[in-house]
């Protein structure tokens, strides 16, 4: 089975253009130009499952369609899609904004489908889905170092009670560097599928991780890659895992 997670930055892209004529300017152009030559990136890799961080659910920059909805049909794939603003945010009510999200796609049927919020943080979705063998939470963790830790807090009372194996997956945006995840990876026992520790952002010279697939014990990853492509700020993960059945 395979997993690619990807912060495709709305398709905004990179470069020079998005900065010009002021900086970051980029998130308030048209991205559809962007999304296409993502979509062609993604299907050769044809992934049953896939992560997207900053999805652009139907603004003006993505001519009032759903990014993920997009990608989704492209591969066939069932989506699961839901703003990463709590309903009470500010976010809600300002336009662009109130538009921006993460999702799950896949080609497994889904078995159910949940939406946490993180209690501290502007960013507080945690996005659960249900599959047959095991289950996948998707996150976007805050920028500030104090709000990380409350959410990884909160990350750890939603996932320790979970029967089936999980993939825990996303930008944890750990700036301060992976000792910031020790504490929450003892207490879950889960394992981080890029086990050399390579970099992922920013994608035209990675130099830190910010994006991570971390795994039950009772998964086995048999491959894991970065492939260095420009499209967004981050780089795309892929993981290719099986699940190890036990004896009762």
């Amino acid at each position: 089975m395979r997993f690619l997670l990807y912060n495709i930055r709305y398709a905004a892209g990179i470069g020079r253009k998005f900065h010009l004529p002021v900086p970051y300017c980029g998130y308030l152009k048209h991205t559809n130009g962007n999304l296409k030559k993502i979509v062609d990136f993604i299907k050769p890799l044809n992934p049953d499952i896939l992560g997207l961080i900053e999805v652009d659910a139907g603004s003006f920059r993505s001519e009032k369609s759903n990014q993920a909805e997009s990608i989704a049909q492209e591969l066939q794939h069932f989506h699961v899609y839901q703003s990463k603003y709590s309903i009470d945010s500010v976010a809600q009510k300002l336009p662009v904004l109130n538009k921006q999200g993460n999702a799950i796609l896949t080609n497994r049927e889904i078995v159910s489908q949940n939406f946490h919020y993180f209690s501290n943080g502007v960013k507080r979705l945690v996005i659960e889905l249900e599959l047959e063998d095991f289950s996948i939470f998707l996150v976007h963790l805050s920028i500030k170092f104090r709000h990380r830790q409350y959410q990884l807090q909160d990350l750890h009372s939603i996932v320790k009670n979970i029967k089936k194996p999980v993939i825990v997956a996303g930008d944890f945006n750990v700036l301060w560097g992976d000792r910031e995840l020790q504490l929450f990876l003892a207490a879950t026992d889960l394992h981080s599928a890029n086990s050399n520790g390579q970099p992922s952002h920013p994608s035209r010279a990675p130099r830190r991780q910010l994006d991570y697939i971390f795994h039950s014990p009772e998964i086995q990853v048999t491959r894991f890659q970065i492939p260095q492509v420009k499209f967004s700020d981050h780089a795309p993960l892929v993981c290719d895992f099986e699940i190890v059945k036990t004896l009762d």
